[in-house]
């Protein structure tokens, strides 16, 4: 078995896909390498497609959502998502399709993109087996199932049974929001087992090891709305998966731990990035997070706006959300607008994070200049700009009498 990027790390062997990572990144490759071997930064491989670095020192990255749900099953519409993630910039892929033919959907997805793709297999195990019927087994024979298909990474909920005990009496007003949790925690308190995931780890980090696919711990116990802070079960599974982490590292498997809730309130996100930090140094993945719950319709841009925050004060993957968060399966064109608003919040995050990009500057150079053409080519998003400016001189706000011309033009007088 071919080792991993950690092993080679750990054993100071520069991959290809490490150089690639220096050399994107502007990463010094010793660096790379050594972040690698700790575990800071992951490099999320597929055959035959560009590497993706994830964590310390390495750019913002956006996972993009999608997939059927039992209610709606429109392939053709989840190919043009993929389609628009790949071309709008999204970093990697999540199917998380549970309607129709999900293994078609699946082959689908990969056929049609680039990019990394990641799965949460119990979502498979439930359509195919039943809610009731779903056991241990089944979760780690589709686990094995997709690695094989060739994922990047998968999503497991390593909750526990005390976790779930803890969970009673907290008053929370949402309970448990995470439907990979939910899944997880109804087969284990229907069958008074263990979490199988905890129960045969050290077998998942060795189906994950063989093709070198990156763990994702799970959040089951994040927060659905901002007036459920985060307890005692959100913290409890923050130090397990902390420790699940360390455990995989030294495993020779990469990992990413989703460490903060999808709903906390905007003064309590830097303090939480900092609960995790002071746990591990693992990768941060965030769904959002959402700092508000009145912005329905408006969902990509409160989770934006908790995006740009989460990422300018140490998160290193974030997970888009769409203006159909929490009301229906996002269009297509619901999707590239949750897309770019993460875009925007991943490169305010980065400016916060490394310092201002050379990018803003030579948009306003070429701003200055009524370089519209020169401006489309910086924008995150070309397309939709195109269609609100003019061909020449300034914009139709203010006309002949553009502040920028006038005193552009009365300075040139004086000289």
């Amino acid at each position: 078995m071919r080792p991993t990027q950690v092993e080679y790390a750990k054993n100071g062997t520069l991959t290809p896909e490490m150089e690639y990572v220096a050399e994107h990144e502007s990463i010094y490759v010793e660096t790379v390498m050594s972040r690698v071997a700790d575990g800071s930064l992951v490099i999320m491989v597929r055959d035959g497609c560009p590497p993706v670095a994830i964590g310390k020192g390495a750019k913002t990255k956006i996972n993009v959502n999608l997939g059927t749900s039992s209610a709606s099953i429109d392939p053709d519409a989840e190919l043009e998502k993929v389609k628009i993630a790949e071309k709008y910039g999204a970093d990697t892929i999540t199917d998380l399709s549970m309607g129709g033919d999900i293994s078609d959907i699946r082959k689908m997805v990969f056929d049609n993109t680039t990019l990394p793709i990641t799965t949460v297999p119990v979502y498979q195990a439930v359509v195919e087996c039943g809610m009731k019927d779903t056991s241990g087994d089944d979760v780690l024979s589709y686990l094995k199932k997709q690695v094989d298909e060739g994922v990047s990474s998968v999503v497991v909920h390593c909750v526990e049974k005390q976790i779930l005990e803890k969970l009673k009496g907290t008053g929370r007003i949402m309970g448990m929001v995470s439907k990979g949790g939910s899944f997880t925690s109804v087969l284990m308190l229907k069958d008074g087992c263990e979490n199988p995931y905890l129960e045969n780890f050290d077998e998942v980090l060795s189906i994950l090891k063989k093709n070198d696919v990156v763990l994702s711990l799970g959040n089951t116990m994040r927060s659905g709305c901002v007036h459920d802070v985060c307890d005692n079960p959100q913290m409890m599974e923050i130090r397990k998966n902390a420790k699940l982490a360390e455990q995989a590292n030294e495993a020779g498997v990469q990992v990413i731990i989703e460490g903060m809730g999808g709903h906390v309130q905007a003064n309590d996100i830097v303090p939480h990035i900092q609960a995790h930090r002071s746990l591990s140094n693992y990768p941060l993945f965030v769904a959002g997070p959402l700092p508000t719950d009145v912005g329905m319709g408006y969902d990509h841009i409160s989770g934006a706006v908790g995006a740009s925050i989460a990422s300018g004060n140490g998160a290193d993957y974030l997970c888009y959300i769409t203006p159909a968060e929490h009301l229906s399966l996002p269009t297509p064109e619901q999707v590239r607008e949750g897309l770019i608003a993460f875009k925007i919040a991943a490169h305010i995050g980065d400016s916060m994070k490394y310092g201002l990009d050379e990018r803003d500057k030579l948009l306003a150079d070429r701003r200055a200049n009524f370089d519209w053409e020169g401006q489309m080519e910086l924008a995150l998003d070309p397309d939709r700009p195109k269609g609100m400016c003019p061909m020449t001189g300034p914009c139709s706000m203010c006309g002949e009498y553009c502040a920028i011309k006038i005193m552009a033009d009365y300075l040139s007088e004086g000289v």
